[in-house]
């Protein structure tokens, strides 16, 4: 995002050269190349850095970036995993990508939580995880299952520092596997998939098999439950089974009647009255 940035404006221009009509333009002309979210979140980078220059006293003027207003973000849908794409995606990616695509559908973890795990956030005894979200600035507990602890128990025999996962070759925390993984989903033949649709698909698999709404929002750290919200259109299923739960449950409540016992001079006065009023 910083590159774009620096692409656009320059690398020498002053903060004090900026204003809303420059960060306009850009708003602009990112969006001819990009969604509008994350023109969002190119523009909620540089809204960051004027904030930390206002605070460190190396601008003494208002945040430009606080004028011009972002895109409209409309939730219409969330990109999951299927179990069959999940099968062809483990099949082709490297053993380590395996190993976390694992991790990451079994806790729901940001790629950012992932990457900053240590082993001191690690408790077997009690299978939990105390996760701190750069995101939030809050360390939350996320259980550990089966799944997740086979993952941890294999890099337990390889540990070489603090970081839970880490690159081989450099012995240092991961920084990006983007590369990897696109690598991997194009072997698999599956298109719009990233790191973050396995967090998506960690929600929707536990709304789809009846987890509350609040539980599902504590797992993944959302500050709001309307956030987790939109994992419930994933619960079709679910929600069909609800409805047809009513399907008999007037049907002893129903009296049949004719035309003769359904006419104006059977029923009550306030029968009589409804009756007139829901016809004008």
């Amino acid at each position: 995002m910083y590159r774009n940035l620096k692409e656009f404006f320059g690398s020498e221009r002053q903060l004090t050269d900026f204003n809303p009509a420059d960060i306009e333009g850009y708003k602009l002309h990112r969006r001819k190349e990009v969604s509008g979210s994350t023109v969002n979140r190119e523009l909620a980078l540089l809204k960051r850095m004027f904030n930390l220059a206002i605070d460190w006293e190396l601008f003494r003027d208002l945040n430009p970036v606080r004028k011009v207003k972002f895109f409209r973000e409309l939730n219409t849908g969330t990109r999951v995993v299927s179990p069959e794409e999940e099968k062809n995606l483990l099949r082709n990616a490297a053993p380590y990508i395996q190993d976390l695509i694992r991790f990451a559908l079994n806790t729901g973890l940001r790629t950012g939580e992932i990457f900053i795990l240590r082993w001191s956030n690690v408790d077997f005894e009690k299978n939990i995880l105390n996760v701190f979200a750069p995101k939030t600035q809050k360390t939350r507990a996320v259980p550990i299952n089966s799944d997740a602890r086979k993952v941890l128990e294999f890099w337990a025999l390889g540990r070489k520092n603090e970081f839970v996962f880490y690159n081989f070759e450099t012995g240092k925390p991961f920084v990006d596997l983007k590369s990897g993984f696109g690598l991997a989903c194009r072997k698999a033949g599956i298109d719009g998939v990233t790191w973050h649709t396995l967090r998506h698909t960690f929600a929707s698999r536990l709304v789809s098999r009846g987890v509350d709404i609040v539980t599902v929002q504590q797992l993944l750290g959302h500050s709001g439950v309307s956030v987790t919200m939109r994992y419930t259109h994933t619960n079709l299923d679910s929600k069909h089974a609800a409805v047809a739960k009513l399907e008999a449950f007037g049907d002893t409540l129903v009296t049949v009647c004719t035309k003769t016992q359904q006419s104006k001079e059977g029923l009550s006065p306030n029968a009589v009255l409804s009756y007139n009023v829901a016809r004008t």
